[in-house]
């Protein structure tokens, strides 16, 4: 079978030895997009990173359940939460192992000192891993948790009690986020005693259904099933993830066999896979929003009648027919349509080049050059970034706007992209973390993350006000309201140009049974099995 080939290879890499017979019967193949950043989901933002580690090594706190939206137990059997919503008491599963590799070797459990540890690490700068492998923490920090959190305390063995500053509406959900990871404190220390403290992004060691191999850059990451999981031994014995970025070479892996599962399929090739006998072809409406985000802090992109002059410019219905091809809609709003509070009044600026000319002008503006950044690989929301800002450098040049087009490798894409001098406009998007509409609107738009995740670099008071007064109340349709008027707000101050939200295709091969579509993006392998 073309899957053992696979298979073998990857083991050649790798030095690796596991059965020909094992590959062709219990060996999961998916054909992932890109490279992983690392494997610490903390230091990271990117759903690659995360398929690559969190959701197959880590657990957190609590999860979520596969398919849904919705938390469950993970590590925490139960929690309790005060009346005054200050004080989150969690109760640790017992007996949960940590994997042992060839590199490491667990002699305990995990314990509340790890959860202690995988949060402290972010939190505290005098904590011995702050600035390992970088310490950005763009979640932790973005989310406002250095604020939020008062305390972390291990009470007992068992027992972990999270103190707050405020009451935080979503504090639930945002424990079943990637960022969340809990890490082996003693491995960590065992690390730190070798003085090779970066080794805990490359080398990872979770609780996890599935135990990290090894990794050829660019090439393949191998996994095996941890048998001593503490939900039981995943149905596949190993996991292959495929590193292959074209999207067209993805979609002959699987239709060859090579691959079980793909993401981001050219729209393009959707009619040929939904009617190959071989593969069904999954779809979803995603949790998701694709835009252009301006550099607000760099003039002219600081003023708002030159961001809403250059939305006007550009044609999205022509970028969701072009780039889309019907697998998806424009957006208007920074979150999409399928989560509570998004609000249907808004307005969004038309396509009127006309019109963006004469407010170009009007603010002195001519001989624009300007920067587009394109994503060097495919995301739900965007599955062609490159032919995305060839529309836009095309309907900019319309109005006088002379567009560079710029690209980097994923990685230095989403840390150059960072900077707060970074230049001209970057294509971005977000898919989902956890429901609430927090997630899209703080991580992204809020003044914590500036230099972070809001790669608009945008920190306006009265958006942002609207966002933390929504965070201390529990009341849905207080923060529905809050969150309907920060929407308002987002459209007449235009950090971005929202361009679209995407149905999410999954092609998955027959003999696969039960991978479910994650409502927020990942690739979830454990509950998988495979048809002889």
């Amino acid at each position: 079978m073309a899957i053992n080939k696979l298979g073998l290879m990857g083991l050649g890499l790798l030095g690796l030895s596991l059965s020909t017979q094992a590959l062709s019967q219990d060996t999961l193949v998916y054909c992932s997009e890109g490279s992983p950043e690392g494997f610490d989901p903390a230091l990271y933002t990117a759903g690659t990173t995360f398929d690559a580690s969190s959701r197959q090594i880590y657990n957190k706190l609590v999860e979520f359940e596969r398919g849904t939206t919705n938390t469950v137990p993970a590590l925490a059997e139960s929690y309790e939460v005060s009346e005054d919503g200050l004080t989150y008491t969690f109760k640790l599963r017992p007996g949960v192992k940590f994997h042992s590799t060839e590199y490491f070797t667990p002699t305990r459990d995990m314990n509340a000192n790890d959860v202690v540890f995988s949060f402290e690490r972010q939190r505290l700068a005098d904590n011995p891993y702050n600035q390992v492998s970088g310490g950005t923490w763009e979640y932790f920090n973005g989310m406002s948790m250095p604020d939020l959190i008062e305390s972390i305390e291990a009470v007992d063995d068992l027992t972990v009690k999270f103190s707050l500053t405020r009451p935080e509406a979503p504090m639930i959900a945002n424990l079943a986020m990637d960022f969340a990871s809990i890490l082996s404190e003693e491995y960590a220390a065992s690390l730190l005693e070798a003085g090779t403290p970066e080794l805990l992004n490359q080398q990872p060691i979770g609780t996890g259904p599935f135990k990290f191999v090894g990794y050829q850059k660019d090439a393949v990451i191998r996994y095996q099933a941890f048998d001593e999981y503490w939900a039981g031994k995943a149905d596949i014995d190993n996991l292959v993830f495929a590193i292959t970025p074209d999207a067209s070479v993805r979609y002959q892996k699987v239709k060859a066999g090579e691959c079980h599962v793909m993401p981001y399929p050219n729209p393009a090739d959707l009619e040929a896979m939904a009617s190959d006998d071989s593969i069904t072809l999954m779809e979803q409406e995603g949790l998701n929003v694709g835009y252009l985000a301006y550099n607000t802090q760099v003039a002219p992109f600081d003023n708002v009648n030159v961001r809403k002059a250059l939305n006007m410019a550009i044609n999205k219905q022509a970028i969701l027919d072009v780039v889309f091809q019907g697998s998806g809609k424009i957006a208007k709003n920074p979150i999409p349509p399928t989560i509570w509070s998004y609000n249907e009044a808004t307005v969004d600026d038309p396509y009127d080049p006309e019109k963006a000319k004469e407010m170009l002008a009007a603010e002195g503006v001519e001989d624009l050059k300007m920067e587009i950044w394109a994503m060097p690989v495919q995301r739900p929301y965007n599955p062609n970034a490159r032919r995305m800002a060839e529309v836009m450098q095309e309907d900019l040049a319309k109005v006088g706007v002379d567009v560079e087009i710029v690209s980097y490798e994923w990685g230095e894409y989403l840390k150059l992209s960072k900077e707060l001098d970074r230049k001209g406009a970057v294509l971005l998007g977000w898919t989902g973390d956890n429901g609430d509409p927090d997630n899209f609107l703080a991580v992204l738009l809020g003044c914590d993350a500036v230099g972070n995740a809001n790669r608009a670099q945008w920190c306006y008071k009265p958006f942002d006000d609207l966002l933390q007064q929504a965070k201390v109340t529990s009341d849905q349709a207080e923060r529905t309201r809050l969150y309907e008027e920060a929407q308002i707000i987002f459209k007449e101050q235009a950090p971005w140009d929202t361009i679209a939200h995407s149905v999410v295709y999954k092609p998955v091969r027959n003999e696969v049974q039960d991978f479910k579509i994650d409502p927020f993006g990942g690739h979830i392998f454990y509950g998988v099995s495979l048809a002889n």
